[in-house]
């Protein structure tokens, strides 16, 4: 492939299309598979399992799972386990969880920076294969480890991704990450304030690391005889995030008005007759500005402009039609 490329996977998805991409981009030569966790839909432990079995060379990565709802020895020995399944090709994709769905199952965010610095900590010393001593304001261990009664135990080689957006949780995952995996529905010129933060946080580094990697999820639409018809798909998409999370408009770039005239046609929980209501309030030109979307070359020439923004890899995450959408990606990245 001229470029790196990942496939994003989720509850979007039926089991069925799921392992069939995650096993397509396994034959086709893409770098890894980053399955979705974030409803209370579907986990991302299971399909990653199943993946990890039915693929040969592909990483597997979770995009993400949150430092909320898993005791973090429970985290630790889940990631081993996978690694046991795959060895070598497994990342644990981590992020905070959003709101409001934290503060409803009793998991409120609070200082989630500090947080998340605790329990990264506490997840490098269980992968380094050592004792876990810790008293902190969100983790507690006492003098726990891996614990294997009929093999040895072995320090596991698993890199951590931080799921980050603002500019805080940047320049934390820029310290103590080995990478970033960046949220679908951001313009490339996000990645100029996400680069600039992610190196103050490199620089502040205790290990002598001069980086870290950065994916990003691209929620791509492709149809080479209908085009606007794979913009609409990806117009969709944006409108009903606008809807339900629309906190994102100021990192999508959302013009003065967009958010306000979509709530007004139909608010969250909503319709698919509410979305394709709304929809009209977004134009063709926001959406292209943060998906790749139309034809195969107009979508893959997008790719290659995150890519170039400074996304590594960037993670195509399948719209409208998904498997002409992959093939066609495929065809253009070959």
């Amino acid at each position: 492939m001229e470029i790196p490329l990942g496939i994003h996977v989720g509850e979007r998805l039926s089991l069925e299309q799921t392992y069939w991409q995650a096993e397509y981009a396994d034959r086709h030569g893409f770098e890894s598979v980053w399955v979705a966790e974030g409803r209370l839909a579907r986990d991302s432990i299971v399909p990653a399992a199943i993946i990890a079995s039915r693929t040969r060379d592909i990483r597997i990565g979770t995009g993400v799972v949150n430092n909320k709802s898993r005791n973090a020895a429970l985290m630790a020995v889940t990631f081993k386990t996978l690694d046991e399944v795959a060895p070598g090709r497994i990342i644990l994709g981590i992020g905070a969880w959003w709101e409001p769905l934290a503060t409803k199952v009793g998991e409120p965010l609070v200082r989630p920076l500090a947080a998340m610095r605790e329990y990264l900590g506490v997840l490098r010393t269980f992968f380094r294969n050592e004792v876990v001593d810790v008293e902190g304001d969100f983790v507690t261990m006492r003098g726990v480890r891996f614990d294997s009664m009929y093999r040895e135990n072995k320090p596991v080689p698993m890199p951590i991704y931080i799921g980050a957006v603002g500019p805080k949780m940047l320049r934390l995952a820029g310290e103590i990450s080995d990478g970033v995996h960046l949220d679908f529905l951001l313009p490339p010129s996000y990645l100029e304030m996400a680069r600039a933060r992610i190196a103050e946080g490199v620089a502040r580094r205790t290990d002598g690391a001069d980086g870290i990697d950065v994916t990003q999820i691209v929620a791509c639409s492709v149809n080479d005889d209908d085009p606007q018809e794979a913009i609409d798909a990806c117009k969709a998409f944006l409108t009903l995030y606008l809807m339900q999370q629309p906190h994102i408009a100021e990192h999508c770039g959302v013009e003065p008005g967009i958010v306000e005239r979509i709530q007004a046609t139909a608010r969250w929980p909503a319709t698919p007759e509410d979305i394709k209501r709304a929809m009209v309030h977004v134009p063709n030109s926001l959406v292209q500005r943060v998906t790749a979307c139309g034809s195969a070359k107009d979508a893959y020439e997008k790719l290659l402009e995150y890519h170039e923004a400074g996304a590594r890899c960037p993670v195509i995450s399948t719209l409208g039609d998904k498997e002409q959408t992959l093939r066609k990606l495929t065809e253009a990245a070959s």
